[in-house]
C-alpha cells in the first residue's frame, strides 16, 4: 500500500484563491475573525465596471419612485383616517361634555311665542299690532307662498332632505370662509337658526355651536318639517323691530303676509342676514340689491319662471318710514297704555275692538296734514292735534301730531297747553248756575283787577252787552267780571265736573284759560253740553277677546252721571252756537247745528277750537312743540278751518239733528252790573287773549255718522236717566256747593 505524503500545507492568505471543491483548503481574507482592508481598485477599472454595475440598480431606481407615491398615498390616507378617528372621539366628548350639562331632553318644550295685541278699528279694519312681535302669528299656508320659497332659496336650499343639519351645506360654508380668509358663512340649518332663537343667547362659542346642534336635533324629532318652518318665520327677527313675517310685512309694505308679492317676499328673505343693515327703512338700496340675489336663488331652485323673474326684478325699490307711519298709532299707543288696568298682564294673544273710526281717523289725520303743509311756512306752524269723541264718551278719531313716524309724542292726550278763550265755557257755566241768563248785561270796557287790566283782542270794547254776545265775540273783560263775580273757586269745580282733570289754579286769571290741559280732556269737557248734560267715560277700548273668542273686558256702557241740568244746557248751546254763526267760528259753520268755542294763548302760542254738533265733539289744536309763536294763528283760523274739513266728511249722509236743550231769549228788566272786584296783590296778568274775527264764507254739506237718539246715552245704545244737578234757579249764589245743595 503506498504511503501518503506527509508534505505540509500551509494556510495561505495572499496567493490566489484556490477554487472550491479542490483536495486543498484556503481561507480568504473575508474568513478573518477582523477582515483586512481590501484594496481599492483602480478609478480606471472602477469606470470600466460601474456601468455593467449600475444598470440593474438605475432600473430598481426607476422603479422605486412608483412605488413610493403609493406608499406616500397610503400612509396619508391612514393617518387622515387615523386623524379623523381621534377627531370625532373629540368631537364626541365635547357633545358628551357640553350636553351633561344642558337640562334633560325631557324637558325640552317649545316657549310660547310672545303675545300679540292685535287692535281692530270700529269698522273693522286694522288699526295696529302691537306687543314683542308687532303681527300675528299666520299659518305656513296662509300666508304668500313666496316667503317661504324665497326664504329656503336663500338659506337653506335643502331644508326638506336634511335631519336638521346639512352636512353639504357646512361644508360648503367651510371651504367658503378657508378661502376667503375669514368667517363669511356660518353653515347652520333653518332648524339650527329656530333653536338658537328659541333656546339660546346669541353668542359665538363651541357650546353655544353644540347646544344648537343637539336642539335642533330634538325639533327635528319632535316636529314636522312644515312646523319647523311655520315656527321659524313667526318668529325670526326681520329688522325695524319687527318679528314675524306679518309684522315685517305691515311694517315695510303695509300689508298682510298673505297678500306679499314676489319681489316683496325676496326682499324679507334678504333681510335674515343682517336683519338692521339691510332694513329699507335703513338702506333701500342695499335691500333692493340682496332681494335680487334672492330672486336669482329661487330661479336656480326652478322655483319660479323666467317671466316672474323679469316681472320681480324690474318692481320699484320699497322705500319704508324709519318708523311706523299713520295717525291710528297714536290712539294704538293709548289703547296699550290703558290694557293692563282693563285685564292685566297680556299672556297671549288678544284681540281689542277699539272705537276708533279709521275712515274719521283718516279724515282727520289728511286735514291737519293739508293745513300744515300749506301754511306751515307762512305762518310759522309745525304741529296739530285733533280729537272727536262720540255722545257715549268713545273716542272715534285721535291725531296725536303732524306725522306718527317722525314723532311718536302724543299731543292730543299728553301735551298740557294754555286753552285761551276756549276756557270761558266753563266760567260762563258757573255764572249761569248761580242764576243769570244769556240776556244778562255786563260792560265791556276796560277793567282793573288789582294790579291785572284784562284787554279785548285789538284793545275794541262793545260796552253794554248781554252774556250771549260777550261769548260769542269771546271779550276778555266780561269773562274776567264773571269770574270774580262767581269766584275762581266754582269756575275750577264746574272745570272738573265737566271732564277736565288737569290741576287748575284758583286765579281771576283763569278766566282765560292761563291753567294747562290737553285737547283730550278738553274735548271730553264738551261732550255734556253735546250730549244733553250728561258726562261719560271716556274711552278707546269696546272690547278684548282671545282668539279664541273669550271676552276678557267689555264696556259696560254704565249709566252717565248728569253734570248739567237740562234748563242750563239749553242756555249754553244757545250762547255758543252764536260762537260759529256770528261769533270767532265762523269758518267752522256748516249745514248742521253747532255749536263752539275758539281760543288763543298769547302771541298766538296755542290756538283753539272745540265745537259740537248733536253727533260728535271735536277738538283741534295747532302749534309748535317748542313754544314759538305762529304767526297771527287764532282759534278762528286753522283750528276752526280743519274743523269744517272733518265734520262736514264725518256727517255727510246723516239726517240733520237739533242741539240739546231749549232757550227763548227774554231780555232782563234790571241788567245786573257788579262793581268789578281787585285782585290780591302780587297776582300775575294772564298770558291768554282771544280774537274776534273771521269772516271767510263757508261750505255747506252733508255727513257721515248715525244721528242720535233723543234721549241722550252714555253708551251707544243704553238711554241715561235723567238726574239732577244744581237746584232751582236764584238770582244769586256765593258757592257752587250752595246751588247744588240747593241752599
Amino acid at each position: 500500500m503506498a504511503r501518503k505524503s506527509t508534505t505540509r500545507i500551509e494556510p495561505t492568505f495572499d496567493g490566489p484563491a484556490e477554487p472550491r471543491g479542490s483536495d486543498g483548503w484556503s481561507v480568504s481574507g473575508d474568513d478573518r475573525v477582523v477582515p483586512t482592508a481590501r484594496k481599492q481598485p483602480s478609478r480606471a477599472k472602477r469606470n470600466r465596471e460601474m456601468p455593467e454595475k449600475l444598470e440593474p440598480a438605475r432600473r430598481r431606481a426607476r422603479k422605486k419612485p412608483r412605488r413610493g407615491l403609493f406608499r406616500g398615498l397610503g400612509r396619508l390616507f391612514y393617518w387622515a383616517f387615523v386623524l379623523a378617528i381621534w377627531a370625532g372621539i373629540a368631537a364626541a366628548g365635547i357633545v358628551v361634555y357640553y350636553g351633561a350639562q344642558m337640562p334633560s331632553a325631557t324637558t325640552w318644550a317649545i316657549p310660547d311665542r310672545p303675545p300679540n295685541v292685535k287692535i281692530v278699528s270700529a269698522d273693522g279694519q286694522l288699526l295696529a299690532n302691537r306687543g314683542m312681535t308687532g303681527g300675528e302669528a299666520v299659518g305656513l299656508h296662509e300666508m304668500s307662498p313666496y316667503i317661504p320659497q324665497a326664504v329656503m332659496a336663500i338659506e337653506d336650499r335643502r331644508f326638506y332632505s336634511h335631519f336638521g343639519i346639512d352636512p353639504i351645506g357646512l361644508a360648503r360654508a367651510m371651504l367658503e370662509n378657508l378661502t376667503s380668509g375669514r368667517f363669511s358663512q356660518g353653515g347652520s340649518t333653518l332648524t339650527q337658526q329656530l333653536a338658537k332663537n328659541l333656546f339660546l343667547k346669541p353668542e359665538r362659542t363651541i357650546e353655544r355651536k353644540v347646544q344648537e346642534v343637539l336642539l335642533a336635533l330634538w325639533l327635528e324629532q319632535k316636529h314636522t318639517k312644515d312646523q319647523i318652518l311655520e315656527m321659524y318665520l313667526n318668529r325670526v327677527y326681520f329688522g325695524s323691530g319687527s318679528y314675524g313675517v306679518d309684522a315685517a310685512a305691515r311694517r315695510y309694505f303695509g300689508k298682510s303676509s298673505r297678500d306679499v308679492t314676489l319681489s316683496e317676499a325676496a326682499l324679507l328673505a334678504g333681510l335674515l342676514k343682517a336683519p338692521s343693515r339691510l332694513s329699507p327703512a335703513r338702506d333701500p338700496k342695499a335691500a333692493e340689491a340682496r332681494a335680487q340675489l334672492v330672486l336669482a336663488a329661487m330661479r336656480q331652485e326652478k322655483m319660479i319662471g323666467d317671466d316672474e323673474l323679469k316681472t320681480a326684478m324690474s318692481a320699484p325699490a320699497t322705500r319704508a318710514a324709519a318708523y311706523w307711519t299713520g295717525s291710528e298709532h297714536y290712539a294704538a299707543d293709548r289703547i296699550m297704555e290703558e290694557l293692563p288696568a282693563l285685564i292685566g298682564d297680556v299672556r297671549g294673544d288678544i284681540i281689542v275692538d277699539a272705537t276708533i273710526d279709521l275712515t274719521l281717523q283718516e279724515l282727520a289725520e289728511a286735514s291737519i296734514r293739508r293745513l300744515v303743509d300749506a301754511n306751515g311756512k307762512k305762518l310759522n306752524v309745525s304741529q296739530g292735534a285733533l280729537v272727536s269723541i262720540d255722545n257715549s264718551g268713545a273716542v272715534r278719531a285721535m291725531v296725536g301730531g303732524y306725522d306718527y313716524a317722525n314723532s311718536q309724542f302724543d299731543r292730543a292726550s299728553e301735551a298740557r297747553r294754555q286753552p285761551g278763550s276756549a276756557f270761558k265755557p266753563f266760567v260762563y257755566l258757573a255764572a249761569l248756575e248761580q242764576g243769570r241768563t244769556p240776556d244778562s248785561v255786563r260792560n265791556d270796557a276796560p277793567v282793573r283787577i288789582g294790579k291785572w287790566t284784562p284787554e279785548n283782542y285789538n284793545g275794541k270794547y262793545y260796552g253794554r252787552v248781554t252774556l250771549a254776545t260777550a261769548l260769542a265775540k269771546s271779550l276778555n273783560s266780561v269773562a274776567a267780571q264773571l269770574t270774580m263775580e262767581v269766584g275762581p273757586d266754582a269756575v275750577i269745580e264746574v272745570a272738573h265736573r265737566m271732564g277736565i282733570d288737569s290741576p287748575l289754579q284758583a286765579n281771576t286769571s283763569i278766566a282765560l284759560g292761563t291753567s294747562e290741559v290737553t285737547p283730550l280732556e278738553l274735548a271730553a269737557a264738551y261732550v255734556p253740553f253735546a250730549n244733553g248734560g250728561y258726562r261719560p267715560e271716556i274711552h278707546f277700548v269696546q272690547r278684548v277677546t282671545t282668539t279664541a273668542g273669550e271676552v276678557l273686558y267689555e264696556n259696560a256702557g254704565n249709566a252717565a252721571p248728569r253734570v248739567i241740568r237740562p234748563e242750563v244746557v239749553g242756555m249754553m248751546n244757545a250762547m255758543m252756537t252764536g260762537t260759529v254763526e256770528t261769533g270767532t267760528a265762523r269758518k267752522a259753520a256748516f249745514a248742521w247745528p253747532a255749536a263752539g268755542k275758539t281760543g288763543t294763548s298769547q302771541n298766538s302760542r296755542d290756538a283753539w277750537f272745540v265745537g259740537y254738533t248733536a253727533n260728535l265733539t271735536t277738538g283741534v289744536w295747532f302749534g309748535n312743540d317748542n313754544g314759538k309763536p305762529m304767526k297771527n294763528v287764532t282759534g278762528g283760523v286753522l283750528p276752526a278751518q280743519a274743523w269744517h274739513e272733518f265734520m262736514v266728511a264725518a256727517h255727510e249722509g246723516v239726517p240733520v239733528a237739533p242741539l240739546p236743550g231749549t232757550w227763548k231769549s227774554t231780555p232782563a228788566a234790571e241788567p245786573f252790573e257788579p262793581e268789578a272786584v281787585p285782585m290780591a296783590d302780587g297776582e300775575l296778568p294772564p298770558p291768554a287773549i282771544d280774537e274776534a274775527r273771521s269772516d271767510v264764507p263757508v261750505e255747506q254739506s252733508g255727513g257721515f255718522l248715525p244721528a242720535p237718539q233723543e234721549q241722550p246715552t252714555a253708551s251707544i245704545g243704553r238711554p241715561v236717566p235723567p238726574a239732577d244737578v244744581g237746584g232751582p234757579t236764584m238770582t244769586r249764589a256765593t258757592s257752587i256747593l250752595d246751588v247744588i245743595m240747593g241752599n
